[in-house]
């Protein structure tokens, strides 16, 4: 068959790039949209008498005199010090995953390469721990949070956010390590590594995308976390999300809806970075868990 007759119709080639064209300005809209009111007053961004002055600002002129203004994002960051939110945030999240990744690397791989049945049986409680609400895991915590003075504290809330996701963890690196032969394993103690070695300096160059891939969902569960942060943090060192939240509360305060269109952006900007520096580890890392080694 010659390659002319390999290649698809125009019509249906121009319906499908025009399908994923408007599913792409459909999913990107609502970030879009927001990124465009949060520099907007509120009276524009959320207008009842005419939704075009979301658009073109008529009362963000009269008010700022420009047809964009900072005012959210002043407001947001330096008034009600959304900053401390966010190096919070990145403390959280940097210990939950290094600790996930660290616990999750050295168990998947044990538990992959074991020989005893209790292997199975260890993966499979914690996959009914995963499965288990994060809500109701967090209520046993509470108690002795509270008698031991240890509530409202970002190193409690690591302690949570880890145990809830290391089963995920080790599940998910688990399915990696075992799609690398255990050849690998044994030919770098014959050429006289300890089995620690051959761990560290043979098989994680291997599966490095799987590290990244899991590194990333362990993130996005710190990240994006509101029920747990929410219970067990103190309002001085709450996160983004939670912080986010408390703007919306208080909407009787004039500015304050804008604070929390301004801190939605900051705090969504970064997951876009984040994944196109790292979207080719994350397919990688996705896809070869569907490929034996």
């Amino acid at each position: 068959m010659s390659t002319a007759a390999q290649r698809s119709p125009l019509p249906i080639k121009l319906l499908t790039n025009g399908f994923l064209i408007f599913w792409l300005i459909l999913a990107a809209f609502p970030f879009l949209w927001t990124l465009w009111g949060s520099f907007k007053v509120e009276g524009d961004f959320f207008s009842k008498a005419n939704w075009a002055n979301a658009i073109f600002g008529r009362l963000t002129v009269e008010e700022t005199g420009g047809s964009f203004t900072g005012d959210g994002y002043y407001g947001a960051w330096i008034q009600e010090e959304f900053w401390r939110a966010a190096m919070n945030s990145t403390i959280l999240c940097f210990c939950v995953v290094t600790i996930s990744l660290t616990c999750g690397t050295l168990g998947g791989y044990a538990l992959s390469r074991s020989t005893y049945r209790y292997a199975f049986w260890f993966l499979f409680f914690a996959l009914i721990f995963r499965a288990m609400p994060p809500i109701t895991l967090v209520s046993g915590y509470l108690l002795p949070f509270y008698e031991w003075n240890l509530w409202g504290h970002l190193y409690t809330t690591v302690i949570v956010l880890v145990a809830i996701n290391q089963p995920f963890t080790l599940w998910m690196l688990h399915s990696f390590f075992k799609n690398i032969p255990k050849d690998l394993d044994e030919s770098a103690m014959v050429d006289g590594c300890t089995r620690f070695q051959a761990f560290r300096h043979v098989i994680i160059p291997v599966m490095w995308p799987g590290v990244i891939t899991t590194g990333l969902f362990s993130f996005l569960l710190a990240y994006n976390d509101f029920a747990v942060t929410a219970m067990l943090l103190s309002e001085e060192n709450q996160t983004m999300i939670p912080k986010i939240n408390s703007f919306l509360g208080t909407t009787q305060t004039k500015g304050n809806v804008m604070f929390a269109v301004a801190a939605v952006v900051s705090v969504t900007a970064p997951l876009f970075v984040m994944v196109m520096v790292f979207q080719r580890q994350i397919v990688s890392g996705l896809t070869a868990g569907a490929v034996k080694g």
